[in-house]
């Protein structure tokens, strides 16, 4: 019989895996005419980091948004992400040194906020220099089942990725939190990796936020837009767990936090 590991991390059924393309499009329609509260950040820089396959023209709705919000906006200027640039290890200081230079130009810890794969290289940057990193939040990153139980691997490998450097001593330390205040939505109706592989341990200053999202859609659902932006509103050094009635919630599902 399958170990109950096995069971909680399998991936999604195929049934859920073919309505994410028209999900994500009805995702994208209800966030153009969703009545979106809008918080006053601090300007604090922020990077956004897109999923396996994704450009900057796939996360453009949630950095408008928060650019919208008094928050200083940047992509991660790498265009289509198709995974490392050869080995993670090697290629993931190019990525903190940029986050290093955007704290150095604003004087201001960074806020990095990566959807799937890009919430991968978030939280890994997070771990780099932990000293440049405000928080971290995630949209639909299975951290705890990078190699298995979602079907964003078959993606990755037509798209030419090298599966190989995932060996389990990679996947083990993916799968540690980072040393920031880390948020981490989910979708229990995502139809690309399973989302019990996105949740946090439970501590301190870490917490779970499901929505119900297509994984598609995830940078564009009105809920993840608010959320997102309540999290980056929050003063510095002063973090705590986030809470519905303290987000205005219009014409949408009311998201829940929950820990594992």
């Amino acid at each position: 019989m399958p170990s109950s590991q096995a069971l909680a991390f399998q991936a999604p059924s195929l049934a859920l895996l073919a309505t994410e393309p028209l999900r994500a499009i009805l995702e994208l329609c209800s966030a153009k005419v969703a009545s979106l509260s809008t918080v006053e950040g601090d300007g604090h820089p922020v990077v956004v980091y897109p999923g396996l396959g994704a450009g900057a023209l796939t996360t453009a709705q949630l950095r408008n948004h928060l650019q919208s919000c008094n928050f200083q906006v940047h992509d991660w200027e790498l265009g289509v992400n198709t995974g490392p640039d050869g080995p993670l290890d090697g290629w993931l200081p190019s990525l903190a040194e940029r986050v290093c230079a955007l704290r150095e130009r604003y004087g201001r810890k960074v806020s990095l906020v990566g959807w799937s794969l890009g919430g991968i290289y978030a939280r890994e940057i997070a771990k780099h220099c932990p000293d440049s990193v405000r928080q971290v939040i995630t949209l639909a990153t299975p951290h705890r089942c990078v190699g298995g139980a979602n079907h964003a691997g078959t993606i990755f490998r037509m798209l030419g990725g090298d599966t190989s450097q995932l060996t389990p001593e990679l996947e083990a330390r993916l799968a540690q939190r980072p040393p920031v205040p880390t948020t981490s939505i989910y979708s229990p109706t995502d139809g690309i990796v399973s989302w019990r592989g996105c949740l946090e341990d439970p501590g301190a200053d870490v917490e779970n936020i499901s929505v119900e999202a297509s994984h598609l859609g995830m940078p564009t659902h009105p809920d993840v837009l608010r959320i997102v932006a309540d999290r980056l509103a929050q003063a510095e050094g002063r973090w705590r767990p986030y809470g519905r009635r303290r987000t205005a919630l219009k014409r949408s599902t009311a998201p829940s936090r929950s820990r594992k």
